[in-house]
């Protein structure tokens, strides 16, 4: 049956391709984003998907924006939190700006943009809730503690939230990649790509048996673990 979802971050990179898979997937899809225009209408006029336009850690825009989505598309079914951002640096020199811009942008958020749809969703008895995470939320990173703590934050939001939602039909997962050749990491010091990323099974002294591949390019494989999590929870 088809399902109204919803894409933050949705024009490039991770969320670019989670919105094509779940067009593909025979849903209507709407990605939202914040600032980069230029990309957002390239997306669309490729994909037909509509794009809309707001800061995720403003609460106010995100129900404005979600408003629109379900007046133009209809009630939003399927809510991908993709959108995120980084300020690295060593906490001893990190700002408060540096600190707060990544909280705002990849915790605040959450709340922000499943506030709105969750009461619509428990009405309708379905929903289904997916957040992107990251690996440096379970074993940390260097030069990225703020990023570290949103990201470790995203999951125990899940974590709590699908507990209090599981009785009205509606689903909340966490997908944790690491790294992905995306803008977004293409930014990083190269220093920290090279880091050695350890799984969260390992302990802090533990080095990884071999060094890290270079980061993947957003693959459908990845885009296709969202759509696993939302058809394998109805």
């Amino acid at each position: 049956m088809t399902k109204v979802a919803l894409v933050t971050g949705g024009t490039r990179g991770i969320g670019a391709a989670i919105s094509r898979a779940l067009q593909e997937a025979g849903h209507k899809v709407a990605a939202s984003y914040a600032g980069n225009d230029e990309a957002a209408a390239k997306f669309q006029a490729e994909t037909g998907i509509p794009v809309f336009k707001w800061d995720v850690g403003d609460y106010d825009a995100c129900a404005a924006g979600i408003a629109k989505v379900e007046a133009d598309i209809g009630p939003i079914d399927i809510l991908v939190n993709n959108a995120g951002i980084t300020r690295d640096g060593f906490f001893h020199k990190m700002t408060k700006q540096q600190w707060s811009d990544v909280i705002r942008t990849n915790l605040d958020s959450l709340f922000n943009m499943t506030r709105p749809v969750i009461e619509g969703m428990r009405a309708r008895s379905f929903g289904r809730i997916i957040v992107i995470s990251s690996i440096n939320g379970q074993k940390g990173q260097m030069g990225q503690v703020n990023y570290s703590a949103a990201k470790a934050g995203d999951i125990g939001f899940v974590k709590a939230l699908a507990q209090e939602n599981a009785n009205k039909g509606i689903t909340v997962n966490a997908i944790t990649p690491g790294y992905i050749g995306t803008d977004m990491v293409a930014a990083m010091p190269e220093e920290a790509l090279k880091s050695p990323r350890r799984s969260p099974r390992w302990s802090s002294s533990s080095p990884p048996s071999r060094a890290p591949s270079p980061p993947a390019r957003p693959s459908r494989s990845m885009a296709g673990s969202i759509w696993h999590e939302r058809a394998h929870a109805s």
